[in-house]
């Protein structure tokens, strides 16, 4: 009989320490595949990735030391679990492919975590200097390799781009509260720049932005400036690098202000105007323009009386009706004062005798009066003469009294708007004419008036205001 040969032994699977510590050292999972544990490979795996994803997000100390100890424990395992020292096994093919695996990641790693802490010099230095421009381009290389590989130095680099695109957002901010005088984004803009203030490193950085601001001061549009200094000038003080705008709005609001008030004059906005200079002579009366800003409140305050007075005076459509003026009178001071010599007026009601005044007493324009004259209803005055009158028709006496004209008057001066005269002015004039004529029925005749008045002519008239207006 024959035996059978027996069946040979399972190959014995050698396991080399160091290589399958090596191969853990990649955080691949490599050395648990070579112990044949791809389960445990896998595992290692999710638990790298859960890690790697917790300091990428977190990019703090403690994330790098969790990682650390996370490498540190799967090598030390690695090494156990192919039995370590006592093992006293070399193989070489295994050794190699650990290798093959776990430099280039432990090498690119460490090349990673150099470049970005040299951009992250680079960016700090660009901070220092104040230029988000190069730190926004220097930041642009961090990727996400440099985050895994140094996520402390990547983050203070993606902080610093964080930051200056925030400044950014500020400088675009400012710069429309510039361009249209808005203290929305006036406020919205230095609101950010005391948040990125607030961040270490950031002085210069935020100084650039706002040295870029205030040096576009003034702009092109007086009041759009003042618009922004009064927004500085009642801004809170934050006692920080942001106060420096003080200085700007102490260099570039006494023009505005005097330059918004001509601007406004021109305009004719005569309120506005006379608010603006005296807003400079109240802020900054030491200044240099502080005379012009004087000579403008008084030309916007002349400017304002005489509007008023025109308003009073607009609603005489007729020569016959007194306007406002005459009731609730004005006063311009810009006209010249009530003295001695021809004081020209505007002469309002009853132009049937005030028509026939002479031109040189008389203005088109209240800027160029000196008197505003009211003069009221016709009454009868003093009698002149009496005569007596036979009826042609009847045959019958008739007594007939002839008055003067009595006007009343009463003349403002309109520097002060005060009545300077009220009273009757008493228009003498012919009187008894040789023939009168007056109405009759056809039954009875019951005579002229017996009150009449004279008639007078332009010398008469004008004998009467001469008082008033020739001193």
């Amino acid at each position: 009989m024959y035996a059978s040969p027996e069946p040979a032994p399972p190959p014995v699977r050698v396991r080399d320490p160091l290589a399958v510590a090596l191969g853990n050292a990649s955080l691949l999972g490599v050395g648990y595949l070579i112990l044949g544990r791809r389960k445990t490979a896998v595992g290692t795996g999710i638990v790298t990735l859960v890690l790697v994803s917790v300091l990428v997000s977190a990019a703090r100390w403690w994330s790098e030391v969790l990682v650390l100890v996370w490498w540190a424990a799967v090598i030390a395992h690695g090494w156990s679990a192919a039995g370590g020292r006592r093992a006293g096994i070399a193989v070489p093919r295994q050794r190699i492919l650990a290798a093959a695996v776990t430099v280039p990641v432990l090498l690119a790693a460490g090349l990673l975590r150099f470049d970005a802490s040299r951009i992250e010099e680079r960016v700090a230095e660009a901070r220092e200097d104040g230029d988000c421009a190069r730190v926004l381009s220097d930041g642009a290389g961090v990727w996400f390799g440099h985050r895994v590989a140094g996520a402390p130095v990547a983050l203070r680099s993606d902080e610093a781009v964080e930051a200056c695109r925030r400044l950014r957002t500020a400088e675009a901010k400012l710069t429309a509260g510039l361009a249209a005088g808005d203290t929305g984004s006036l406020k919205a803009g230095f609101d950010i720049l005391a948040s990125v203030l607030a961040e270490p490193g950031q002085r210069r950085t935020v100084g650039t932005v706002l040295d870029g601001f205030l040096g576009r001061l003034p702009t092109d549009d007086a009041c759009r400036t003042v618009t922004v200094t009064d927004w500085l000038h009642n801004r809170p003080p934050s006692h920080d690098a942001l106060d420096r705008s003080a200085g700007a709005v102490t260099r570039a609001a006494p023009a505005a202000l005097v330059g918004c008030g001509d601007d406004l004059m021109k305009a004719k906005e005569w309120m506005g105007a006379r608010a603006r200079y005296q807003q400079l002579l109240d802020q900054y009366p030491q200044d240099g323009l502080a005379g012009a800003a004087k000579n403008g409140v008084r030309q916007a305050t002349l400017s304002i009386e005489l509007a008023h007075v025109r308003s009073l005076l607009e609603d005489a459509y007729s020569g016959e009706q007194q306007p406002q003026y005459c009731s609730s009178p004005g006063k311009y001071s810009g006209a010249r004062a009530y003295g001695k010599g021809v004081n020209r007026a505007l002469f309002y009601g009853n132009d049937e005798y005030t028509d026939d005044l002479p031109g040189k007493w008389r203005v088109k324009d209240v800027a160029n009066a000196v008197l505003i004259v009211c003069v009221g209803e016709r009454k009868q005055g003093s009698v002149v003469e009496s005569c007596t009158y036979r009826s042609k028709s009847s045959g019958k006496l008739y007594r007939v009294s002839f008055h003067k004209v009595a006007l009343p008057v009463k003349v403002y001066e309109l520097r002060t708007g005060r009545l300077v005269a009220d009273r009757k002015v008493q228009i003498g004039g012919r009187s008894c004419p040789s023939v009168i004529r007056y109405r009759s029925s056809f039954l009875d005749d019951f005579g002229p008036d017996p009150d009449r008045y004279v008639n007078p002519s332009k010398s008469d008239v004008r004998a009467a205001f001469e008082p008033l207006i020739d001193r």
